[in-house]
C-alpha cells in the first residue's frame, strides 16, 4: 500500500509518520531543541524593549506540533536545560537563566506541551483549527514571560505589557498566519488528512 493512501492513527502528529523507535524519538527531542536555537538567533531588537523578536516562538510551537506533548515538552526542556548550562542559543547567542526574557523560554515549555496536546487531536490538520492552536500557546508564552520580565528588569505591569506583550502582536499574528499554512499543508503533502 503507498505511503499517500495508509491510514494514520487517531490521535497522530507528523512525527509519528516515522518509524517508532526510541533512537527517532531521541533525535527528534535533540532536533527541536537546535530547530528553536537556530531560531532564536534569528532576532531583531526591539527599541525599548530587553526583549528582542526572535523566530524562536514559532519554532517551539512548531516542534510542539510537529512532535506532540511529550516530545515537544522534552525538546524544549533540553533547549532550556542547555541554555541555561551555557550553549549560547538564547536569543542574540545568549545563555544563561539570568536573562529578563528567560520567562518566555520557560512559557514556551508549557506552550509546547500544551499545542502538542491540542496537536494530537486534530489542529494541525486545518488553518482555522491551528491558528487557535498557535494564539493559545502564544498566550501561554505571554502568560509566563511578562511577569516574569516584570519581576526580573523591576518593571511595572503596565511597563512589562509595553516592553514584552505589544510589540510582539503583529509578529505573531503573521507567525500564527505561517503556522496556519505549515501543518495542514504538511499533512496534505503526505495524504494524511
Amino acid at each position: 500500500m503507498s505511503t499517500a493512501t495508509t491510514a494514520v492513527r487517531p490521535g497522530a502528529v507528523l512525527a509519528d509518520l516515522l518509524p517508532a523507535s526510541r533512537v527517532r524519538d531521541a533525535a527528534l527531542v535533540v532536533g527541536g531543541a537546535v530547530l528553536t536555537g537556530l531560531a532564536a538567533q534569528l532576532s531583531v531588537p526591539v527599541p525599548g524593549s530587553p526583549v528582542p523578536v526572535t523566530g524562536q516562538t514559532f519554532a517551539a510551537l512548531l516542534v510542539g506540533t510537529s512532535l506532540g506533548a511529550r516530545r515537544g515538552f522534552l525538546s524544549l526542556a533540553l533547549y532550556a536545560v542547555a541554555g541555561v548550562a551555557g550553549v549560547p542559543w538564547f536569543a542574540q547567542g545568549a545563555s544563561g537563566a539570568g536573562l529578563v526574557s528567560f520567562g518566555y523560554v520557560l512559557g514556551m515549555l508549557l506552550a509546547s506541551a500544551l499545542v502538542g496536546a491540542l496537536a494530537r487531536r486534530g489542529a494541525d490538520r486545518s488553518p482555522l483549527r491551528m491558528a487557535g492552536a498557535m494564539i493559545l500557546g502564544e498566550a501561554v508564552i505571554y502568560a509566563v514571560g511578562v511577569p516574569y520580565l516584570a519581576l526580573a528588569a523591576h518593571l511595572s505591569a503596565s511597563q512589562a505589557v509595553a516592553a514584552g506583550l505589544t510589540p510582539f502582536l503583529l509578529g505573531d499574528a503573521l507567525k500564527a498566519a505561517l503556522a496556519m499554512g505549515a501543518l495542514p499543508t504538511a499533512w496534505k503533502l503526505v495524504g494524511k488528512r
